[in-house]
């Protein structure tokens, strides 16, 4: 019975309780996509599996140890997405989006699979907000994406976030970077890990990504990749930074951040926090110039980011902010007797229409549980409706809050009260977010008229 009753391993649910949180950070990072021209995106939650071998790389503990992968009935190697850019960048190819208005600017919400040891913000069933560009190779590309994470970042009130950036160059800077690291680890390969040695000979730079403490203590010392980028590299590097010194975005340059698959190029960049612990990293993401010819021999430059929605979640937490929760019941309509349940029922569906959240009784309680129950889904309003209300058509509003109470008549008298309530609370919030006192008071005057 266990196994049934309970969630697998690394998995989560989003209660009701919560889903709101969840709605509130979608809506903000929609909003700030749409000011930027990007488009939503959604791919299937399994691909081939060679896309993700070919994508991300062979070499990337991703495709190593973390994929979920199962062949199919017809005998074919599936994987669960364990990351959302290499299944856009499959939909671009298959649909011929880069042949048409360029740059291309999508963004995504998605689920991602990775088997890995579940901990605070990192669980094997995950979440991700993510955007992929296509089409621009140019500097300010780079400066924009980071613009976009910084804002939406920003939006939702999250504070001591740093900003750090890096290049980690061409493949033809790259190469030589690589001959550097692995003349600096073959010294130190009786101390390496076995997967940092096994790194070593396919790809180095995996190893400055190595959680083993003796394997980081040894990579701090190693060969700094600007050290190795070619011109053309760190001009681009210099205009990155130079849009984003424009804009006043502070960032530090932190050289051994390498990102952790294979796919990045050029620019490279994390927004971190410390308030996550370990799991430090909020959003990451990069340049992959090569990841479309990778996959089909064309040459269009690729950009994007992606940020865990746990962790977000946890860092909204941590930081005590609060998000206003839009699911709470304008009215409740209690009631006494059949036709009393009746009228209610046809008030809460004609209050429905008009944009209200209205409820009723559906248990056939008493009207004092009825109020119980109104009283913890967060009423704003009630009324109660008896033999006396039917037939009067009148009846006592009370203010959930303040206990309050005014008598209105069950029709159009109900909602223009409520209204009023609404457009009272929503100028009055206005008028506060003003610090200067001139709008203020203008804003108070409008709610007094």
């Amino acid at each position: 019975m266990a196994l049934i009753t309970k969630a697998v391993k690394g998995t989560q649910d989003i209660l009701p309780a919560d889903s709101y949180k969840w709605q509130h950070v979608e809506r903000v990072i929609e909003d700030v996509c749409r000011a930027y021209g990007y488009k939503e995106i959604r791919t299937p939650v399994f691909e081939h599996t060679e896309l993700f071998q070919r994508s991300v790389g062979n070499t990337t503990d991703v495709v190593q140890k973390e994929m979920y992968t199962f062949n199919d009935k017809g005998g074919r190697s599936i994987t669960l997405r364990p990351e959302g850019t290499a299944g856009v960048a499959r939909a671009v190819l298959e649909h011929g989006l880069q042949n048409g208005a360029l740059p291309l600017k999508t963004y995504y919400f998605t689920s991602c699979y990775r088997y890995e040891k579940p901990q605070a913000g990192r669980l094997r069933e995950f979440h991700q907000f993510g955007v992929e560009l296509y089409g621009a190779s140019s500097p300010a590309t780079d400066a924009e994406i980071i613009c976009l994470a910084n804002e939406t970042l920003s939006l939702m009130g999250i504070k001591n976030l740093h900003l750090e950036i890096n290049s980690i160059g061409c493949p033809q800077c790259r190469a030589k970077y690589h001959q550097a690291l692995r003349e600096y680890f073959s010294a130190h390969t009786d101390k390496l890990c076995a997967t940092c040695n096994d790194r070593l000979q396919r790809n180095p730079m995996r190893i400055l990504d190595c959680k083993s403490p003796v394997c980081k203590e040894i990579a701090s010392n190693a060969p700094v990749i600007l050290d190795y980028i070619c011109d053309d590299c760190r001009e681009h590097f210099d205009s990155v930074k130079a849009n984003l010194d424009a804009v006043g975005i502070e960032y530090t340059v932190n050289p051994t951040i390498v990102r952790g698959l294979d796919y990045y190029t050029r620019t490279v960049f994390e927004f971190v926090s410390g308030d996550l612990g370990a799991q430090s990293t909020v959003c990451g993401g990069g340049r992959y110039d090569g990841l479309i010819k990778e996959l089909s021999g064309q040459d269009v430059p690729g950009i994007g980011f992606a940020m865990g929605l746990e962790r977000l979640m946890l860092i909204l937490d941590a930081q005590g902010i609060e998000i206003p929760n839009p699911n709470i019941c304008d009215i409740y309509i209690a009631s006494m007797g059949e036709k009393a349940a009746n009228k209610a029922f046809e008030i809460v569906t004609n209050m429905r229409a008009e944009g209200f959240a209205a409820e009723c009784d559906l248990m056939g309680r008493s009207v004092k549980a009825q109020m119980k129950y109104a009283d913890k889904i967060g009423a704003k309003f009630s009324v109660v409706l008896g033999d006396n209300e039917l037939e009067t058509g009148k009846a006592v509003l009370k203010n959930m809050a303040d206990g309050t109470t005014c008598e209105v008549s069950l029709d159009n008298e109900l909602l223009e009260t409520i209204y009023r309530f609404q457009i009272d609370s929503e100028l009055a919030n206005f008028s506060d977010s003003f610090a200067d006192e001139n709008i203020s008071a203008l804003a108070k005057g409008l709610i007094d008229n």
